[in-house]
């Protein structure tokens, strides 16, 4: 009796092979609360090795031009023992025993106009040992504080007060529910990328509400619901930095962008607002080319599949009944669009009317800037509560009797889903601190900035390179904050060395990160996407979803990428307190 004969396994696609390869070691890196707890470690150990191999730097610095006083009677330079003297500068003068002797005493010099004349200096910049009796004292001192001053953490958390109330009394998804239905079916695509852009406005909310809202009105036009899926999964995940509207993710990473630069300039402030102008023209750049991809590679690709692949299917009376708007609904936007609207009133009479506390005179720069993340929280807030109340959801939505009482818990739920990050927040800010004090950030910086300028490639070409450094890093660590975390001391500071501008890379960040969130496994919200797509292709895969989405990525990389550089040789602010280069205050000297 012959065996028949065995039957080969299929031959896996090369991609999915990749795309298994990445998911086994992402899914083995250690959670990024590990990391930042383990590489503040490193920097104790890294700091103390340094310390005693005498590890030094010379780090240009700009210092007072000073001439020496003479004395009018005998025309001899004035002489001192050292001490302080207000608006001079003493020159130290020692013996051969490190005491003070006789020094001149200076004074600074000033210009015509009365400013401060400076000129190039170095100062030695060595490494500062955290593990030795003054360093170790100095990292416990210093635990809360650097976790409370850590600059991130307030902003986001304040933000999220108010947003959070606005998601959770249903305002948000009411809002995205209403933005898709009005949509006429021609303009489905474009559409659906452009509402998925705006979704960011709300933090994560459109992974969860728009892909089956979108599926469902694809289908119901007799067009492949996973399409539907596809374009607005573009917009929310790809699109995640773009917006027309200033999010809770820009004072993120605004704090971050200043932690970093920060190391060089202590001075230096990151707005909110940084990127902005850059933002909008990318909401309206992407949903062109998300609309593109859609049309010519998506589409077209599931127009001929089976209704079991995704294909297009009849719309069940279930539902369509899903994807309805109530009356109710209706109702409470219109109150939460009053309430948004006068507290954006008073934001902006508090900006424009002359003598008001944000209004800024001739030479005052934007003194709005900082007072961002207050608006968002006041807009959001009225608007959240002005549907809560209206609708019900305020009460029905917390199980409390009185409206304070539900507000209290709903801000209180919100910091709930915040813990996460608070966590994170206090590694993270251990880490950045300890870089910081132990000043191996700051040599960091000068020997990477001297390296860059040694090289000499332009700064296109740096930013084009960083921007493929950050999409590569999205495919291992998903969460956008604990990587720009990482990247942020390294990366700002050794850019400003050469020019680059702190918001700059900042931009580029963004790109990289926001390219690749729509095929990295390790995006938090990928698995929500593939159980969407799993109900209209029960055998859809990983590798379904990833080749769905592939022509987004690659094509929103070319062009994202080309766009931010055609901005650079522009010169034009990437937003209000937004500029292209950094001017070192010694490079004129």
């Amino acid at each position: 009796m012959s065996t028949p004969p065995t039957e080969k396994a299929p031959r896996r696609n090369p991609l999915a092979i990749f795309l298994d390869l990445i998911e086994r070691v992402g899914n083995r890196l250690p959670d990024p609360i590990t990391l930042f707890a383990g590489g503040a470690l490193f920097v104790l150990v890294l700091s103390h090795v340094g310390e005693k191999a005498g590890w030094s730097v010379d780090k240009p610095v700009a210092v007072p031009v000073a001439e020496v006083i003479v004395d009018s009677g005998t025309g001899e330079p004035v002489q001192a023992i050292q001490t302080k003297v207000a608006g001079r500068k003493v020159v130290l003068v020692t013996d051969a025993d490190g005491n003070a002797v006789s020094a001149q005493v200076s004074q600074p010099v000033l210009s015509e106009k009365g400013e401060l004349q400076l000129e190039k200096g170095t100062e030695k910049v060595v490494a500062v040992s955290l593990l030795d009796r003054d360093g170790f004292k100095w990292v416990l001192d210093k635990l809360v504080e650097n976790f409370t001053h850590f600059h991130p953490l307030g902003v986001v958390l304040v933000a999220m007060l108010g947003i959070g109330v606005a998601e959770k009394t249903k305002l948000i998804d009411a809002m995205l529910k209403a933005m898709a239905l009005v949509t006429p079916d021609k303009l489905l695509n474009p559409a659906m990328v452009f509402i998925g852009v705006m979704s960011s406005m709300a933090a994560d909310a459109g992974y969860v509400v728009l892909p089956p809202i979108a599926a469902l009105l694809y289908k119901s036009v007799g067009r492949s619901p996973m399409v539907g899926i596809a374009a607005v999964f573009a917009g929310v995940a790809a699109g995640f930095s773009a917006n027309l509207v200033v999010t809770s993710l820009d004072p993120l990473l605004a704090g971050l962008t200043q932690v970093g630069a920060n190391i060089v300039d202590p001075t230096y402030t990151v707005l909110p607002t940084a990127n902005w102008y850059f933002m909008v023209l990318s909401t309206f750049l992407l949903t062109m080319v998300g609309w593109f991809v859609t049309a010519k590679f998506v589409e077209p690709r599931f127009a001929t599949k089976s209704a079991s692949e995704g294909g297009p299917s009849p719309v069940t009376a279930e539902e369509r009944a899903a994807a309805v708007i109530t009356d109710l609904e209706k109702t409470g936007m219109k109150f939460a669009a009053l309430a948004g609207f006068v507290t954006l009133l008073a934001s902006a009479a508090l900006i424009f009317i002359p003598g008001a506390p944000l209004y800024a005179y001739e030479g005052e720069g934007p003194r709005w800037g900082h007072a961002i993340v207050p608006i968002l929280f006041i807009v959001f807030l009225a608007s959240g509560l002005g549907f809560g109340v209206k609708t019900g959801t305020l009460l029905s939505e917390t199980g409390a009797k009185r409206m304070d009482t539900a507000l209290a818990k709903m801000m209180g739920s919100t910091m709930k889903d915040m813990a996460p990050y608070i966590v994170l927040a206090f590694f993270a800010a251990q880490f950045v601190e300890f870089f910081n004090h132990s000043n191996l950030g700051v040599m960091l910086a000068v020997v990477g900035g001297n390296y860059l300028s040694t090289i000499a490639l332009p700064p296109q070409a740096l930013m084009a390179m960083f921007i493929v450094v950050a999409m590569v890093g999205n495919l291992f660590i998903g969460s956008a904050s604990a990587k720009y975390a990482f990247f942020a001391p390294v990366f700002v500071p050794m850019f400003m060395a050469v020019g680059i501008s702190p918001e700059l890379t900042q931009a580029a960040y963004r790109v990289g990160d926001s390219c690749t969130n729509i095929i990295t496994p390790l995006n938090p919200y990928f698995v929500v996407i593939l159980v969407f797509v799993q109900k209209y292709a029960p055998k859809a895969g990983i590798g379904t979803l990833v080749s769905m989405m592939m022509p987004y990525t690659l094509i929103f990389w070319l062009v994202w990428t080309v766009v931010l550089l055609v901005w650079m040789s522009t010169g034009i602010d990437l937003g209000p307190g937004g500029p292209i280069t950094y001017v070192d205050p010694t490079s004129a000297m």
